[in-house]
């Protein structure tokens, strides 16, 4: 469907009718030559980003598939890298594609919605993500994000302008919604995949709800709309540093 090296239409259905890891599993083989795959313009300007913003020692990939956004972190942080994700059928890809770029990553297989860490991180980004899990998950999640932040620490994602009305695209993803909607009312188990359900005013207040501070970056890499707004840009959640406990 996508190419010799993509995934045909039959194996995109088997995939669908799958659940969200299943599906993932199956896919992950041919994942890298599909449009699901963060384009590496999106990649490298949040890279740039990111070093203006940096030093980072230790980073993590949230849902990080076969390791694309990994390597963002390779760039950016001096001492450490971990991607998780729980396909580990993506895993696998990542493992095998590994190269040789920055630290060396350390991979686990966890759910998102708990993960298995201390705060010992710096810097957490994710890439594509965010629509697999419902808008009541959030909190929860960017809950889970905190947790693991050191005093001080980020989390990064890029945030595409939503299209509007009279661009193709914009039906195209209301259409997708719509089938998705239909797909999971009449077929178990589930497969939570939503383009339109990650809206930037509710995830910055999930943020800011759970104790990020959160500021909106420019991507010039991408251009402003006709309005003057930028096409994309850069979400950087901060955890407020501690306390200072010194005397005065």
């Amino acid at each position: 469907m996508f190419g010799p090296d993509g995934p045909t239409l039959r194996e995109l259905a088997v995939q669908a009718l799958s659940s969200v890891e299943h599906g993932y599993d199956l896919l992950a083989p041919k994942f890298d030559h599909t449009p699901f795959r963060t384009p590496d313009a999106v990649l490298d300007a949040v890279a740039a980003a990111l070093i203006r913003t940096g030093p980072y020692e230790k980073g993590l990939d949230l849902c990080c598939g076969t390791g694309a956004g990994t390597d963002v972190l390779a760039r950016v942080c001096r001492s450490g890298v971990t991607g998780v994700d729980f396909s580990a059928g993506m895993l696998a890809e990542a493992r095998a594609r590994r190269t040789g770029r920055g630290p060396r990553p350390t991979w686990v297989r966890a759910d998102a919605r708990a993960l298995p860490f201390a705060p010992v991180f710096d810097l957490v980004v994710s890439f594509g993500a965010f629509g697999h899990f419902l808008p009541r998950e959030l909190p929860g999640l960017f809950a889970q994000v905190h947790s693991v932040l050191r005093p001080g620490g980020g989390f990064a994602f890029p945030v595409l302008a939503p299209p509007r009305p009279t661009a193709p695209l914009y039906w195209m993803l209301l259409g997708f919604d719509a089938a998705m909607r239909v797909r999971n009312a009449v077929w178990r188990p589930p497969f939570v995949m939503y383009y339109r359900a990650f809206r930037l005013g509710d995830v910055r207040r999930a943020l800011e709800d759970v104790g990020f501070r959160v500021e909106l970056r420019p991507l010039p890499e991408f251009g402003d709309r006709r309005d003057g707004s930028p096409r994309a840009r850069l979400v950087l959640a901060r955890r407020p540093p501690a306390a200072s406990t010194g005397r005065a």
